[in-house]
């Protein structure tokens, strides 16, 4: 299956697929952290919808989208209303299977509630990050590994330059169950 993972740079989910036998490819404006630049697309995620994707799995920024960034919505106003038509472009690819991840915000009310919401906790991470995923053609992502002893790691994490890109990675538990789910093995 030839697979899109659309605003991913670190190449979790990516390498997931490819470790079933997918033909996966991560895409990005920024270069990967994850190792493989000859499965990374250094490029806007949008320019590249067209290119025969069976399956797409996309990480949209949510700086300007998420609750938790709310007390300043009304100063940046512009800049979400371009999040927003950044989210609703996914939506309105003609990728036959996508799934849209972002954490609890603003597109619940503008375009539609997520069709679930998981936690690193239930793929066996012992952590809280309440996140929504957006599904079309796929079925609900099921717990691989629902563990106990849940912090609150990502929401406490200290102020770094860094900060915004360690906060939107996407835990191992999670792509395995993605890519095995989504995906299955194909070799």
């Amino acid at each position: 299956m030839k697979v899109l993972v659309g605003c991913e740079e670190s190449q979790e989910v990516t390498k997931a697929f490819r470790k079933l036998g997918h033909e996966a490819y991560s895409c990005d404006t920024e270069p990967c952290s994850g190792g493989k630049p000859d499965w990374h697309i250094q490029e806007d995620v949008l320019r590249i919808l067209g290119a025969g994707w069976d399956l797409a799995l996309f990480f949209p920024p949510c700086t300007h989208l998420a609750v938790s960034g709310a007390r300043w919505f009304k100063d940046k106003q512009e800049v979400r209303w371009e999040a927003i038509k950044f989210f609703m472009a996914l939506v309105e690819s003609d990728i036959p299977k996508w799934v849209i991840e972002n954490p609890v915000g603003i597109m619940s009310t503008v375009f539609r509630k997520p069709d679930q919401y998981v936690q690193p906790w239930m793929f066996g991470h012992g952590e809280t990050k309440k996140t929504g995923l957006w599904l079309k053609n796929l079925p609900e992502l099921k717990p691989t590994n629902i563990v106990e002893g849940r912090e609150q790691r990502i929401w406490k994490m200290p102020p770094s330059k860094d900060r915004a890109r360690l906060r939107s990675k996407t835990y191992p538990g999670i792509a395995k169950a993605m890519a095995e789910q989504w995906g299955g093995r194909i070799r």
